[in-house]
């Protein structure tokens, strides 16, 4: 019978757990719980004279840890990128920025910062005291210290 190839349990009581099952279960189309119960059937019912050798098996069992360790990093970077752009939005509160808007470019100071699926939004106000809210980040072309 051929190997098949899954994530370890290893880091499972972290809290990234859930979401690295999750990732498991759309990178292979099953539940990690489903894969291992795969790997305890398939060395149940292996053919006892021809045992699967030890080197292959400790290989796998390499290959399933370093798949969750990766899409552990992965989760992890993920949550360091949202924070470090939360940090950048609140950096800019108070500050005066410019926004290319068609051929003009629109300036105003930053008096809120909002999230969108994670994603930091800000609004300005602009000189004749109109707001512009929910532009991204992506979109500020300047900033300047506030006045």
């Amino acid at each position: 019978m051929q190997a098949i190839s899954a994530p370890a349990a290893v880091g499972a009581g972290s809290p990234s757990a859930a979401s690295t099952q999750n990732a498991a279960t759309s990178a292979f189309g099953l539940s990690f719980d489903s894969l291992l119960k795969i790997i305890l059937t398939q060395l149940t019912y292996q053919d006892p004279l021809k045992p699967m050798d030890n080197f292959q098996f400790v290989s796998q069992l390499a290959q399933f840890s370093q798949i969750q360790l990766g899409q552990t990093t992965n989760d992890r970077l993920g949550t360091l990128v949202s924070a470090q752009g939360s940090l950048q939005a609140a950096s800019l509160f108070g500050r005066d920025v410019d926004i290319p808007s068609g051929s003009a470019t629109i300036t105003g100071t930053v008096t809120a910062i909002t999230f969108d699926n994670g994603d930091p939004r800000i609004t300005i106000e602009t000189a004749d005291k109109q707001t512009i809210s929910g532009l991204p980040l992506s979109s500020i072309t300047q900033i300047r210290e506030g006045k």
